[in-house]
């Protein structure tokens, strides 16, 4: 059953976001429609709101046939109307100065050094809260598009090292994965799930 975007409630859209690697060709998305579910995807959390995503729209053919050989020739590349590279941010801690601008002044120097201190302890740390966090923004971006009736997929079979030299990206950012946008030309079908007593365990092991 089709729904519009009024039609689609939150937990529709949860129940009814599915992988989609069939694509419809020639579909685009209008640049505001496209905006907004950035926007929405913005609105997810963040360890400290550092909001580490980055998001590289790739929407011109030639550049998203650059990406066919990149992500071993899966065709979704090339036929959804966009594709977002979505990268982490390694140095999340930079920005930690403009996210509490608008704080006060002590606030802004404890959140401000507790961030930079733990960055300087671990260096697995910017790894992990890039990916992590970045991770939580395509979740977002997902359940976005598919609220605003747009398909999606997201892909771990790609060659970062490759993307990164293809498209410039720079040392700073961390592909995290690939996330083909647009409408559904086979519709994703719903995968088995565990039941909850195989995913759930209360209080302790």
């Amino acid at each position: 059953m089709e729904h519009t975007t009024e039609q689609l409630s939150g937990v529709q859209v949860i129940r009814e976001r599915h992988s989609v690697r069939q694509y419809q060709k020639g579909v685009t998305i209008p640049e505001a429609e496209l905006n907004e579910l950035f926007e929405l995807a913005g609105l997810a959390p963040s360890s400290w709101n550092l909001q580490h995503w980055r998001y590289l729209v790739v929407q011109d053919q030639a550049n998203k046939e650059k990406l066919l050989p990149l992500s071993f020739g899966q065709q979704q590349v090339v036929d959804a109307s966009v594709v977002v590279i979505v990268l982490g941010d390694l140095q999340a801690n930079l920005v930690a100065e403009e996210v509490f601008a608008g704080a006060p002044a002590e606030i802004k120097e404890r959140m401000v050094q507790q961030i930079n201190g733990a960055y300087a302890s671990n260096p697995q740390v910017a790894r992990d809260e890039a990916i992590r966090n970045a991770s939580l923004g395509a979740m977002q971006l997902m359940l976005a598009a598919k609220a605003k009736g747009y398909d999606s997929v997201p892909m771990g079979g790609f060659d970062p090292a490759g993307v990164v030299k293809e498209f410039g990206i720079p040392e700073r950012y961390i592909p995290v994965m690939l996330l083909p946008i647009g409408k559904a030309q086979t519709p994703g079908r719903a995968t088995e799930r565990f039941p909850l007593d195989k995913i759930v365990i209360r209080e302790r092991f």
